[in-house]
């Protein structure tokens, strides 16, 4: 059974860039039909997705987010990696990385996901 751990700082300062890593146990990133997401829950709103990778390594990102946004991979480690940058503390949410069968979707098989404050 697949299962996804978010790595990364909890605190980032205002116009930086955020940088996290999910690990995947279990199945590998290169196998379809899969979407490698990430989607973030800021306090007290609903699930916001942010981007994906796709098995073939093709990214999708938020119309909203994708000027700041970028997604990669690093297939020896089977892990794949978020960057937000320019952040503000509207970026501050719960981050979470899943596993999803189209772009844009925000229901799969997710990590527990972390928290990233953005202060000062």
């Amino acid at each position: 059974q697949v299962q996804l751990q978010e790595s990364g700082p909890g605190l980032v300062k205002p116009s930086q860039t955020l940088s996290l890593a999910c690990t995947v146990f279990g199945g590998s990133i290169t196998t379809n039909p899969y979407y490698w997401t990430w989607i973030r829950q800021p306090p007290g709103k609903g699930l916001e997705w942010v981007g994906a990778i796709a098995a073939s390594g093709s990214t999708y990102y938020s119309p909203s987010l994708k000027s700041r946004t970028s997604i990669s991979r690093d297939t020896s480690k089977n892990q794949f990696t978020l960057q937000l940058s320019s952040v503000t503390p509207e970026d501050t949410a719960v981050y979470y990385c899943a596993r999803v069968l189209t772009p844009g979707s925000t229901q799969g098989r997710r990590g527990q996901g972390t928290q990233v404050t953005v202060s000062s």
